[in-house]
């Protein structure tokens, strides 16, 4: 198990303890059967663990459901931790929506603590077809997960590394717009079942939001397509393979997508150094929300500057009060794409 995640655990299992006492003789509310005996008109609820599921049911279900997001506008995923308070939202909700993987074991022992719910749950990994993080060239390996450590390890040993290793799935299937499209008719079909009286309005809204995300895959593909070059270098984590998989893009990057490391060796950053001059790249990409101190120093030594590319995993309290939405990341990334590309 991988530093933090540890903590993460014990800490959480004291945080389901506490919401457990703060539960007792409370049930869930809100729920479509609930709200036809009360006549009072009530939503279901709905509860998310990060933006991109929380934007995707805004924009199916705006205002005809109660939607939290449980990570707050500002904090990177990969350091959240639930609050009791968390916990006692997804035990209330109707619906709980999360992206699963390692990142979101905690989501696992919350529901393995709830046996006899009938809340809803999807993870968005079981939308689409998962894949692999990519050890590629130049890049900073985990600690203890050297290649001639590999392949040293016997069956046993690699089926509990599976889990925890840099080769773990990849859990940032949102990035792909197609994937997207995927989760998107998920998420569609579960809130038309679990509330049907609102079934027409998620229909018809996810139907125009598809069609959005085919356009936005389809200015991707223009852009790939016609580029003159095929490589993006990241001076941070990648937690793109989704998306470069999708458009036949090569990369370089300091660390795979759910690396726990923030500081590169000399030689990751050497290597990516090099790349850029070699390859004569404009520019050295960075996601949202993450220290810039790595893609700084090597665009400072090859002259070259400093882009963001949104993973949309999460946005800035400032953005989210201005309305920021994946569509709208994403529309960025399409003009950043053009830049770095050509």
């Amino acid at each position: 198990m991988r530093r933090g995640k540890m903590r993460r655990s014990v800490l959480l299992a004291g945080c389901i303890l506490l919401s457990g006492s703060l539960l007792a003789g409370c049930g869930r509310t809100g729920t479509p059967a609930a709200a036809e005996e009360s006549g009072d008109g009530g939503k279901i609820s709905v509860v998310t663990t990060i933006f991109p599921q929380y934007d995707f049911v805004r924009q199916i279900a705006g205002d005809k459901v109660e939607l939290k997001m449980l990570l707050k506008p500002g904090e990177e995923t990969h350091s959240y931790e639930p609050t009791p308070q968390d916990i006692i939202a997804i035990q209330n909700s109707d619906v709980f929506i999360y992206v699963g993987g390692e990142n979101d074991a905690w989501v696992e022992d919350i529901l393995e603590s709830m046996p006899d719910s009938d809340m809803v749950t999807l993870k968005l990994m079981d939308c689409v077809d998962a894949v692999e993080e990519e050890q590629v060239e130049g890049m900073q390996a985990e600690p203890g997960h050297s290649h001639e450590e590999e392949e040293g390890h016997d069956h046993e040993e690699e089926e509990e590394a599976e889990a925890h290793s840099v080769h773990g799935i990849d859990e940032h299937v949102w990035t792909a717009p197609e994937n997207a499209s995927a989760i998107v008719g998920a998420i569609r079909d579960i809130l038309m079942e679990e509330d049907p009286s609102n079934a027409g309005n998620y229909e018809e809204n996810a139907a125009v939001y598809r069609e959005k995300l085919d356009e936005l895959d389809q200015e991707f593909r223009d852009v790939a397509d016609s580029a003159k070059r095929n490589l993006l270098i990241f001076g941070d984590r990648f937690p793109f393979r989704y998306f470069a998989d999708a458009y036949g893009i090569d990369y370089y990057a300091a660390f795979p997508g759910c690396a726990s490391d923030t500081e590169p060796s000399a030689a990751t950053m050497a290597f990516l150094i090099n790349k850029v001059k070699e390859e004569q790249v404009p520019a050295v990409l960075k996601m949202e929300l993450s220290n810039e101190n790595i893609a700084n120093a090597i665009a400072e030594a090859t002259g070259t500057e400093v882009k963001t590319f949104y993973s949309c995993h999460n946005l800035t309290a400032e953005e989210f009060e201005n309305g920021e939405t994946y569509l709208s990341m994403m529309q960025k990334n399409v003009e950043t794409l053009k830049e770095v590309l050509n």
